[in-house]
């Protein structure tokens, strides 16, 4: 029995169930309670709570705590919002919109791996303006994947866990198995070891894009290592090779997106 069920985080918040996990946190789903929190008693919002083993590494709790309230003053339609972080002893935890829906990654696992190209350019264009609006306020993703792209039940699309993403990127081929879904969408400037910048985003969105068309990832390996090796030194097999129905413009787009060299991505995500 998970032991945050039931309970009342520092009197605001009441967790009622578990709807999420990753390498680094749980999201839980839970009510506001009283009058006096960031939105109206009874609200629904999620809560992602920081695990146990990453409590008390000060590095990583301070990140925790300066990215994601700077995460909270983006404002976009797009994006996730956050309402509210809490970092003490006990408990680190990142109060957040909560979206009725599931993850692009769930989604895909629904319609068999891969979508229609105008559902692909549907959910694509939402991504990558909630890229442009983090990008435009100096923010930069670092861990765009389907796992942190939420799909509302009537198509809506909200990007999540940028302040997340951008803490866990120092040690992320360290961390092994937990983190083998992110080393399938690095950049090779990542995969290197190198800073991650507004091209990084916009690769990672290429390989998201490579893979709802062809139902793959680009470069796929058991090894995290390897995987980033292909990143930096392999060319994707050609989109139409797999999905012979997808326009001459739309594999461009994908294959520019996935540039090697960051100068000669796209720019800016919109």
């Amino acid at each position: 029995m998970d032991n945050l069920i039931g309970k009342k985080l520092d009197g605001l918040y009441e967790v009622k169930e578990l709807i999420g996990s990753g390498g680094m946190a749980n999201v839980y789903k839970a009510v506001m309670l009283g009058q006096n929190g960031p939105v109206p008693a009874g609200t629904v919002v999620a809560v992602k709570v920081l695990r146990q083993e990453y409590m008390h590494d000060p590095d990583l709790v301070r990140r925790f705590k300066n990215e994601s309230k700077a995460i909270s003053l983006l404002n976009h339609p797009n994006i996730v919002k956050v309402y509210d972080v809490s970092v003490n002893d006990d408990l680190q935890y990142i109060v957040m919109e909560y979206v009725d829906g599931m993850t692009l990654r769930e989604y895909l696992n629904q319609r068999g791996g891969r979508l229609t190209n105008r559902e692909t350019v549907h959910f694509i264009s939402q991504i990558l303006k909630a890229l442009d609006h983090a990008h435009r306020n100096g923010v930069v993703h670092r861990d765009i994947k389907p796992q942190n792209v939420l799909i509302h039940s009537d198509g809506h699309v909200k990007v999540a866990d940028f302040g997340i993403a951008r803490m866990a990127n120092k040690n992320t081929l360290a961390k092994g198995d937990s983190v083998l879904g992110s080393v399938h969408y690095f950049s090779p400037e990542q995969a290197s070891g190198k800073e991650a910048g507004v091209t990084s985003d916009i690769y990672s969105v290429g390989v998201t894009l490579y893979e709802m068309l062809t139902g793959r990832v680009p470069f796929d390996s058991n090894n995290p290592v390897a995987i980033a090796m292909q990143h930096i030194h392999n060319t994707p097999v050609p989109i139409q090779q797999y999905a012979p129905e997808t326009s001459d413009a739309v594999c461009h787009v994908c294959m520019k997106a996935m540039d090697k060299n960051p100068a000669y991505r796209y720019q800016s995500a919109w």
